[in-house]
């Protein structure tokens, strides 16, 4: 009995590396969409909008030495949002093209192409919030809670995309067509990025807007990670276990409905 999980448990293994470097593989195969999937964050947010925006912002009203800094864990964030409503996409081509069918009719389980899905995502929104961090370090943004606190940015990353890549995957399961899809992810990702504190404090907000922010997921990932860059354990610690908690229910609800979608897809 034990031999046979044992066995079981080394073919789901062998099932979800495979199907992971699948993804890799596409990934590896379009080298202009990988460049920018690492830079563009970066480049276009963190440089870009944040030297924009670095002498018009108040540092009183910031409560960061400068923008830069206050801007930091928002593009993190903003990242792991990106990251994780687009994480479907694949998925929904492969659905189109009837490649997904074919794949579901061969003898795997079908949860190692969900788990090798969010395996991947993870990999490649862990690999730009690095990145990320390192290039705004090169900006005079030194994490405050050093080495061990970029490790915990990450944790609380991947808590907040796991709900998201959820979210993106049951999209891909439901909607006809990646043009639906596209459609969606537009409507959805710019209002989460502005009714959020990713780019100005919730109390520089116009109140229907900072009362709005407040229910934003992407605000309580925001509000957790940016101590941890900006001030230290002190403050950080007490915000962090309320958001992983928060985030834990969040995830939950965002994995019963995706799974609930996939059920419905496959019949």
């Amino acid at each position: 009995m034990a031999r046979a999980q044992e066995l079981a448990m080394r073919d789901y293994v062998q099932e979800v590396s495979a199907l992971t470097m699948r993804w890799v593989h596409r990934l590896r195969r379009e080298k202009f969409s990988m460049l920018f999937t690492l830079v563009q964050p970066m480049l276009f947010w963190l440089i870009f909008f944040g030297s924009l925006f670095q002498r018009a912002a108040n540092s009183e009203v910031m409560q960061a030495p400068n923008y830069m800094s206050f801007l930091a864990a928002g593009v993190v964030v903003m990242t792991v949002l990106n990251n994780g409503l687009s994480g479907g996409v694949d998925l929904l081509f492969d659905k189109e093209n009837g490649f997904l069918e074919r794949l579901l009719a061969t003898p795997i389980h079908r949860s190692s192409v969900i788990i090798s899905r969010f395996i991947f995502v993870m990999t490649i929104t862990s690999l730009q919030i690095l990145v990320i961090l390192t290039v705004a370090y090169f900006f005079g943004v030194h994490p405050a809670t050093g080495l061990l606190g970029i490790a915990v940015v990450l944790l609380i990353g991947m808590l907040f995309g796991i709900g998201l890549t959820a979210l993106s995957m049951a999209m891909a399961f439901t909607v006809k067509s990646h043009g639906d899809f596209f459609s969606v992810l537009g409507f959805l990702s710019l209002p989460l990025i502005f009714l959020s504190s990713a780019l100005v404090p919730l109390s520089a907000m116009p109140t229907w807007m900072s009362m709005l922010a407040r229910f934003n997921p992407m605000t309580w990932t925001i509000d957790a990670v940016r101590p941890l860059i900006l001030s230290g354990w002190s403050q950080a610690l007490p915000r962090i276990g309320m958001v992983v908690m928060l985030l834990l229910v969040f995830d939950a609800l965002c994995l019963y409905g995706s799974t609930r979608a996939f059920r419905r897809a496959i019949g």
